[in-house]
């Protein structure tokens, strides 16, 4: 059950501290992201990597996991960064950003498929959508939609990791196909947490928190 939980747990989570900070991303949100990149990351080397490349042939995991980098890159042309703490979008435009729905809803998806009861992937994903799930709903919440489009952009995006999970835990899709949407799954997550460990950061002392941030990230999800 957590399994179905914990995804939509994290943005409620995101929610609340967008209301409580007030702010598109500070100290605090930044350090989370670094931990939340070097967990999710470990935790896809330690646990899903060995997992997929158990079942598919070296080379042709190395070609799916390229295809999730490329997929990622693609998305991120639309969704501008996001799924990695990026919204550069003006607060004040009234368009819906149905690209950035769309591309975050797609990722959210997939995200959820290497997720299962034998496995520690739900909590990678939990930490990783915490800070991703403020700076969205920061952006809502200080933008000019209706609270209809807000509480639909949200609902949507909670429950698609859970969706993803579902199909891929339920359905009878072939295991072997389970493991290439698994294969280009490492190559998003890949991609994501990369780029939020190798941003480069202002001032000496931030980028110690950092690095505290990332060993202590590295180290809890060896230990979990």
């Amino acid at each position: 059950m957590q399994s179905y939980v914990l995804p939509i747990l994290a943005v409620v989570i995101g929610i609340v501290l967008a209301f409580l900070t007030k702010q598109n991303k500070n100290l605090y949100t930044k350090l989370l992201l670094s931990f939340s990149g070097a967990f999710l990351l470990a935790l896809t080397l330690f646990d899903l990597l060995p997992e997929v490349y158990h079942h598919l042939e070296a080379k042709t995991t190395g070609l799916y996991i390229m295809c999730g980098i490329l997929l990622q890159i693609i998305l991120e042309f639309f969704s501008k960064g996001a799924e990695h703490g990026h919204v550069h979008l003006h607060n004040t435009s009234k368009n819906f950003p149905w690209l950035l729905f769309i591309s975050l809803c797609i990722h959210s998806f997939l995200e959820g498929f290497p997720i299962h009861e034998d496995n520690d992937m739900v909590f990678g994903v939990l930490v990783h959508k915490i800070p991703i799930a403020t700076l969205i709903s920061a952006f809502l919440i200080q933008s000019h939609f209706s609270k209809l489009k807000i509480i639909g952009f949200l609902t949507v995006f909670a429950l698609m990791t859970p969706l993803g999970t579902y199909i891929s835990n339920a359905t009878t899709i072939s295991s072997d196909y389970l493991n290439m949407i698994n294969a280009v799954v490492i190559g998003i997550f890949f991609h994501i947490s990369t780029t939020i460990l190798f941003e480069s950061s202002e001032g000496h002392k931030f980028n110690l928190s950092k690095l505290v941030a990332i060993i202590l990230g590295v180290s809890i999800a060896f230990l979990i």
